[in-house]
């Protein structure tokens, strides 16, 4: 567990800047030979040794960490950027970003690389925006959940990887179906009027043997505050959200699965493909040469299940289990192209992976303490309801355990309440307006501690119900 400590922003004077580096923006040679160390795909042994160099490179605002290892034992390496590495510190959002999960699948492998150097860089030499960034987020990289699978496509020759190859693990499992079936809980759970609609996997019964990068990304996910993340695939060009998973109905079909947040969802998803040089414009031809699939006429996104459905998928997995939003992103018609293509697709996403993580600084986040000692509250409920909505939306954030929470929201008027056990419930009504990059609107709640405690018999039915439901699984 990362731990809490007081932020100390890097001060613009933190590194020197050379005038060599200074010079190397913007000049055309320059350019061609930052574009020529990225034309290739990194195996394991580079991209660790990549991973090494940028963290050395950058000590102070950045560590390495390794949060399992893969079938054949390759670690799964993150790297961590922030002011102070290593820790949370509340109210400063934890971003991560993931690559290759699908192992013939690495172009984000290779922006997420890119992207971290990009970091360090932009903090050597002294970029504003870069600073900002890291003065005000925190942000989680792992390269490749996959890497098994994509030795094994790298080492196929081009001519003769079939579209599956190296997509699933060393396994044969695909690691985008080996998450916990949260979609199904929270349409049994629709049905029968249950009104339980976040933090789910409490009420999963699993008896399937889980592949280790599943269980070490599922880990990881629940390890942090995760406000937001991202997930890169290739297949097609279009950002896809939640949910991924139609229900039971409609399992063997494509139909729209509104998640309780999709408007949010929305939002987010066309922030990146806005973004991106063509995913929300019309200057391409459908991948699959389907006008149903012309996802550009839609803006360039599109709802996982209308889509195709998917039971047991990441995002879903991080909506219905944590306070993560995560959205998929597929990068390219053509799995695996040609390295010489991978400075195009940097400069082609470059904007809007950058934007995306801003994303992490809208709505509103504070802290939930007790009123009469300060001590902060742990997994108080925060819940949400839209200004022009008779009942609060059906996804409640819980604060994490140094009393801070996020939301995620678009721009808008809402009532933000605040429910503990053993507290009186609060409200507060707020305009949010996403205009300061670097911060979401602050609102933190001071609780009175309740009078009444629930009886013996209203915990007893609580049980009963989470027993029954546990049963239905």
């Amino acid at each position: 567990m990362l731990h809490a400590m007081r932020p100390v922003l890097l001060a613009t004077a933190l590194f020197a800047v050379t005038a060599h580096a200074f010079l190397g923006f913007g000049n055309g040679a320059a350019r061609k030979a930052e574009d020529a160390k990225w034309s290739h795909y990194h195996n394991q042994e580079q991209l660790e040794t990549k991973l090494t160099e940028i963290n050395e490179k950058c000590p102070e605002i950045s560590t390495l960490y390794e949060i399992g290892q893969s079938v054949e034992g390759r670690p799964l390496v993150v790297i961590h950027f922030s002011t102070t590495p290593g820790e949370h510190i509340p109210t400063k959002p934890e971003v991560k970003l993931i690559g290759n999960m699908h192992g013939n699948e690495p172009i984000g492998r290779e922006l997420l690389l890119r992207f971290a150097e990009n970091l360090c860089d932009g903090a050597v030499n002294n970029d504003k925006e870069i600073i900002q960034l890291l003065n005000s987020t925190s942000i989680h990289i792992l390269p490749s959940m996959n890497p098994d699978g994509f030795e094994l496509a790298l080492s196929t020759e081009p001519a003769q990887r079939q579209w599956l190859t190296g997509r699933s693990n060393i396994n044969g499992v695909d690691l985008n179906r080996d998450f916990p079936d949260l979609d199904s809980i929270f349409y049994e759970l629709e049905k029968i009027k249950v009104p339980k609609f976040d933090h789910l996997l409490s009420l999963f019964e699993d008896n399937v043997d889980r592949q280790p990068e599943t269980i070490a990304v599922g880990q990881w996910t629940l390890s942090l505050p995760f406000v937001l993340s991202a997930n890169f695939h290739e297949g097609d060009l279009v950002a896809n959200y939640p949910f991924d998973a139609a229900t039971e109905e409609n399992s063997q079909k494509t139909a729209y699965s509104a998640s309780p947040d999709d408007g949010t969802f929305r939002w987010l998803a066309k922030s990146y493909a806005d973004n991106h040089a063509h995913m929300s414009k019309n200057d391409h031809a459908p991948c699959d040469g389907t006008s149903q699939d012309a996802f550009a006429r839609q803006g360039g996104i599109t709802n996982g299940a209308k889509w195709y459905s998917v039971a047991g998928g990441m995002q879903d997995f991080n909506y219905l289990a944590t306070n993560a939003m995560e959205i998929t992103l597929e990068l390219s018609c053509e799995k695996m192209p040609a390295g010489s293509q991978l400075p195009q697709f940097w400069e082609d996403n470059k904007k809007s992976i950058f934007e995306y993580v801003w994303k992490s600084h809208s709505g509103i986040k504070g802290m939930v303490v007790d009123a009469l000692t300060g001590e902060p509250i742990n997994r108080a409920v925060v819940w949400i309801r839209n200004g022009t909505e008779s009942t609060p939306i059906k996804h409640p954030v819980t604060t994490w355990s140094e009393g801070d929470y996020y939301r995620l929201l678009p721009a808008g008027k809402y009532e933000v309440i605040v429910a503990a056990e053993g507290y009186e419930i609060a409200a507060k009504n707020v305009t949010i307006e996403n205009k300061v990059r670097d911060s979401a609107l602050v609102v933190n709640f001071a609780l009175s501690p309740s009078a009444e405690e629930p009886s013996e018999s209203e915990q007893e039915q609580i049980a009963e119900l989470v027993n029954e439901i546990t049963r239905r699984r």
